[in-house]
């Protein structure tokens, strides 16, 4: 480095314009073949090495196929009706303060996931009926089904604020009965 430096300077109080231009030129071409082309070499030695040690990587979620979805029709508004109050008493009792009373009101929120299975089977009988009528009784049943998921959800709600005074098993105990009793059930 010290040599380039002095090459320049001298380059510099020359009286000839062209040699300050001659040594920048050396300089780059020395620098190049010195440092430019070696560093590319060994860093794609080191690359290519890396690679060779390094495992594939597993993808973090297992990867499903997508669902196909139903084409949006009149059975699709109520279908998803019921699957927004199961979503929404699925995160109440999430928001319950862990207790014996918590976990048998997670178990009726899962029944009434079940529930929800019911009400996509009975679209599905209703799209498979050809069934565009409002009157239809298929229709009228998946009605009642969206306002029962609908009430279900209120009593939830009701239930899981008076869990935060009281999350002891006994004192919920004839809440939750209730409400077990209330749960929508489509498949009976």
């Amino acid at each position: 480095m010290g040599v380039l430096t002095t090459a320049v300077d001298l380059a510099s109080t020359s009286d000839r314009p062209h040699s300050a231009f001659v040594t920048i030129t050396a300089i780059l071409i020395f620098a190049v073949a010195f440092g430019g082309i070696p560093g590319a070499v060994i860093g794609t030695g080191v690359g290519f090495v890396r690679r060779a040690i390094q495992q594939p990587r597993q993808p973090r979620h297992p990867v499903h196929p997508p669902i196909p979805q139903q084409p949006y029709d009149m059975w699709s508004e109520l279908v998803e009706r019921c699957a927004e109050s199961t979503r929404r008493v699925a995160n109440a009792v999430q928001t319950v303060p862990k207790s014996a009373a918590k976990d048998w009101l997670q178990r009726i929120s899962e029944q009434l996931t079940k529930e929800l299975d019911d009400v996509r089977g009975i679209a599905q009988l209703g799209r498979a009926l050809g069934a565009v009528d409002r009157q239809h009784p298929v229709y009228q049943r998946l009605l009642q089904a969206a306002r029962d998921f609908q009430q279900f959800e209120n009593e939830v709600g009701r239930v899981a604020l008076q869990m935060f005074d009281h999350p002891e098993l006994d004192e919920a105990r004839t809440h939750l009965e209730v409400l077990e009793k209330q749960l929508p059930q489509l498949s009976t």
